[in-house]
């Protein structure tokens, strides 16, 4: 009889452990369908992402740029050094400049609407935080209840006492005091991997953020720059202007003595008007390029204070590009497109868990919801509080797992793996855009800066030509007699290769400015912060409090913890 009971236990129990893992194996068994992830295609070098397959590279990030520049305008030294380093201020070495830079972080509107979106990230990142944690809501609950006499519980509850002389009320109330606990377990991480993802996003939208300061440094500048070409232009139309008029003096007094013709006097008088219609063209661009920056800068339009010297004698800052590889820590678009891929690979993660199962903690469903194992239910509000009689308790737990009908999550995963290849793909066309505009940039200021030494050698001999045509024909000598119409032309000459020389330099100095960009000079001028609860006193999203490009940004408020820079 002994032996026979030890055999049914051990087959009872044998059944158990075998129901155990069947169980187990059908809770797992939509994991063994998950389909497998697209590979990149072959292109551009990344580095190691989340869950990605691997894909051979075409192509390497080349050790050095191409035709390492040493001439004029770009700085020769150590490959490791770079532009990027140098600051603001020190780079352009004009306080003027600086100083509308300083404005243009302060005032500029798209800035404004970017930090609306770091605060936006803020908030989802720390949404995103408390997932993974039990949720605790307060319940309060009041009704009242009255059940039929011509029921058992009518019946039941009209003949019972509750307590030794007390009967239930005609109108039993119903008060409900607990707490409401919903529960996700995150057993496969799926919950902290979004957490994480969404911090990814928020520093990528800071990124974001920090590329717009680069463009605006350069938009500013090179504005500015253009502003200071157009006064030049000016300059020269008011020169040539000066000599026309002279010549038109000339050519009248010539002709009153009876030693000229009016058709000299009048191409004189024609030449003058020309140049003084084209004053009032430059002066509209001045204008436009004017209210150009003051737009950059969040104010109406205005007179732009600038620099006043000799344009074409502005020395840029020497420029040195550094290696290749430095492109993917100093510029921020790099960074951003990194930020984006990895979480990118997190959403990978977070979709994949849908195919596992799913622990749910919850308590039952009661006249306010869910109620937590802790709480108190009367219908006499005097009883309410009453431990423990008037207490209740109950939870229970979900396995959920997906078994039939699994398309919505393969395709959702499918979606992941896709928006993760776009990400990459993203990142990889980040870097090879990062690589030509250097490299163009500076292709432009080697030989811009070529151009211009010949073509100021050119200016010098324009120069000459014109003060010796005008000499004969204002003095002329027998066997050197020049006429008005080699005046005409000398000056026109020199008119043209002046204005020339003058767009030269402007585009040169852009190319310096576009060059410095490039490199990702400008970009530590926005901080990024490490996500952080927002307070009223919080200003340093919005820029509401004013700073310099010599001081970073601090908190305000000084009792609050200064929160870490991330690296």
């Amino acid at each position: 009889m002994k032996h026979a009971a030890k055999s049914t236990c051990g087959k009872k129990s044998g059944s158990a452990i075998s129901r155990a893992f069947g169980l187990i194996a059908l809770l797992f068994l939509p994991a063994c369908g998950i389909p497998d992830l697209r590979p990149p295609k072959p292109g551009l070098p990344t580095s190691p992402t989340y869950d990605l397959p691997h894909a051979e590279s075409e192509s390497e990030l080349p050790e050095v740029f191409p035709e390492k520049e040493t001439e004029k305008g770009v700085a020769e030294g150590e490959p490791a050094e770079n532009s990027a380093g140098v600051r603001v201020e020190e780079f352009f070495q004009d306080p003027v400049l600086s100083g509308l830079l300083n404005e243009a972080l302060v005032g500029n509107y798209e800035l404004k609407i970017l930090a609306e979106d770091i605060r936006i990230a803020s908030n989802d990142f720390w949404g995103r935080t408390g997932d993974y944690l039990p949720f605790i809501r307060s319940a309060f609950t009041i009704g009242e209840e009255k059940l039929s006499e011509f029921t058992p519980l009518g019946v039941a509850e009209r003949e019972l006492d509750y307590l030794p002389g007390r009967p239930f009320p005609a109108w039993p109330a119903n008060f409900i005091v607990a707490a409401n606990i919903t529960w996700e377990v995150d057993i496969w991480r799926q919950l902290r991997n979004a957490r994480d993802a969404t911090r990814l996003r928020y520093f990528a939208t800071n990124e974001g953020r920090n590329y717009i300061v680069t463009r605006l440094v350069a938009d500013v500048a090179e504005n500015y720059y253009r502003l200071m070409a157009l006064d030049a232009r000016m300059e020269k139309l008011d020169d040539i202007i000066e000599f026309q008029e002279e010549s038109l003096k000339f050519a009248l007094a010539a002709k009153e003595a009876a030693r000229g013709t009016e058709l000299a006097v009048q191409r004189f008088q024609a030449s003058v008007r020309q140049y003084q219609s084209e004053k009032l063209i430059v002066a509209q661009d001045i204008t436009e390029t004017e209210n150009a920056i003051n737009f950059l800068l969040g104010r109406y339009p205005q007179k732009v204070e600038r620099h006043t010297g000799n344009f074409v004698d502005l020395n840029p800052h020497a420029l040195n590009a550094g290696l290749p590889s430095q492109l993917l820590q100093n510029r921020p678009d790099v960074r951003q497109a990194e930020r984006e891929l990895a979480a990118a690979g997190l959403d990978v993660r977070v979709a994949r868990v849908n195919f596992y199962p799913k622990l749910a903690v919850a308590g039952p469903m009661g006249p306010g919801g869910p109620f937590s194992p802790i709480g108190w239910q009367a219908f006499n509000v005097r009883d309410l509080f009453v431990t423990p009689e008037a207490m209740i308790a109950n939870i229970a737990g979900d396995i959920v797992t997906p078994l039939i009908n699994k398309r919505a999550i393969q395709a959702e995963y499918q979606n992941a793996n896709a928006r993760q290849l776009q990400a990459l793909y993203q990142y990889q066309e980040v870097i090879l855009r990062a690589f030509n505009e250097v490299y163009n940039s500076l292709s432009r200021v080697r030989r811009y800066a070529t151009s211009i030494e010949i073509k100021k050698e050119q200016v010098t001999a324009l120069e000459q030509s014109v003060q010796a045509a005008t000499d004969l024909f204002q003095n002329p000598r027998a066997g050197a007699e020049v006429d008005y119409l080699d005046v005409l032309t000398a000056q026109n000459d020199l008119l043209e290769a002046q204005i020339f020389l003058i767009d030269t330099k402007m585009e040169q100095l852009a190319a310096v400015v576009n060059a410095y960009q490039a490199l990702g000079g400008g970009g530590y001028l926005s901080p990024i912060l490490d996500p952080m609860k927002l307070q009223p006193h919080h200003n340093w999203f919005t820029g509401e409090k004013r700073w310099s490009l010599r001081s970073p940004r601090k908190p305000q408020s000084k009792d609050a913890a200064a929160p870490k820079h991330h690296e």
